[in-house]
């Protein structure tokens, strides 16, 4: 199994589209977890429609899956603005965007996804335009070459990111509002998946959903994904109705654990264990070892570990900790 055929990744494979699309909701109060930063926008919201302003720019961080791209929709319709997507891979050339924002009218939300890949041409055509709505080109050659500047309507950019780090200073120093999002707790993404159930005409016990909410690595587009493929298994096996054996066989299945760990976690931590007596181990070692991609494991695998405190990263390699051991009921000897 590769990170693309991997079942509990978060990022966005070619089927979550079409279901994210019809359980997106549409209004903050809708919008389930994220409660700080709910609480903020919609003051900052707020004022900026009580000035008959635009927002100021707004970046929102945080792991694949949690609802940027939903926050961004609701931003959107709060305002009552036209909401225009891009993403930073596909803005090729600075005419791309100087295109997109000299089409965009008054207080225009413009939501740039995986802004952190904005090459650096293009990126210094944004300083301009989120600073004083304006593009600057340069006109002409050599010593008759001269600065000429364009007004643009003003607009709020929304720029979404996993990687925030990997953002330039004078890029995120331009957004007024910085929002980091957060993992969901188990409570939260139980709300989610009963929420998606009746949207999807699912009927699923209160039992059956918190396991799924369990299993789902704090992140909704899991929670929804672990959805759909539970109520394939209903209908065939259970008469349409979801309840917690359902659920629990299904997700045996699938090979997905009590704490939504799946073959490839327990390939990480057993080879860990069992070649390296739980580390350390350096990062192409143990790359090498299980026949992965180096950058995968640490941007793909290692973060829902760390989180669980099933690992550390120490200078000398990656360290297995004690709730691993016994979560494959293994004595932990301390080093």
């Amino acid at each position: 199994m590769n990170e693309e055929e991997r079942f509990v990744q978060s990022t966005k494979n070619l089927t979550d589209a079409e279901i994210e699309n019809s359980l997106r909701p549409t209004s903050l109060d809708e919008y389930i977890g994220q409660n700080k930063v709910k609480e903020a926008l919609s003051v900052y919201i707020q004022a900026a429609k009580t000035r008959k302003e635009s927002l100021d720019h707004v970046l929102l961080y945080g792991p694949p899956g949690l609802g940027k791209t939903t926050l961004s929709h609701i931003i959107a319709n709060e305002l009552g603005s036209q909401f225009k997507v891009t993403s930073g891979p596909a803005i090729e050339h600075a005419a791309d965007l100087a295109a997109i924002l000299t089409n965009l009218n008054q207080n225009d939300v413009l939501f740039i996804d995986e802004i952190h890949r904005l090459n650096k041409t293009v990126e210094e055509i944004l300083y301009p335009a989120m600073e004083d709505f304006a593009l600057d080109f340069i006109v002409g050659k050599g010593p008759s070459a001269r600065n000429m500047r364009l007004k643009i309507k003003p607009f709020t950019l929304i720029g979404a990111t996993t990687r925030a780090g990997m953002l330039t200073n004078p890029l995120r120093d331009r957004f007024g509002v910085i929002c980091r999002l957060e993992l969901y707790s188990p409570e939260e993404l139980k709300i989610i998946i009963k929420r998606s159930a009746k949207i999807l005409g699912v009927q699923i016990d209160d039992d059956a959903a918190g396991e799924i909410a369990k299993r789902s690595r704090g992140t909704p587009r899991i929670a929804n994904r672990l959805l759909k493929r539970v109520r394939d298994y209903a209908q065939v096996m259970g008469k349409g109705h979801v309840d917690k054996t359902i659920a629990d066989k299904t997700l045996q299945v699938m090979e997905i654990d009590d704490l939504g760990l799946d073959t490839i976690d327990r390939k990480i931590l057993l080879a860990m264990i069992n070649k390296f007596g739980g580390g350390p181990v350096g990062l192409d070692t143990l790359a090498a070892t299980i026949s992965e991609d180096a950058t995968t494991i640490e941007d793909v695998y290692e973060p829902y570990l760390l989180q669980l405190g099933f690992i550390s990263r120490t200078p000398r390699g990656r360290v297995v900790l004690e709730p691993a051991y016994k979560h494959f009921g293994m004595q932990y000897v301390a080093k």
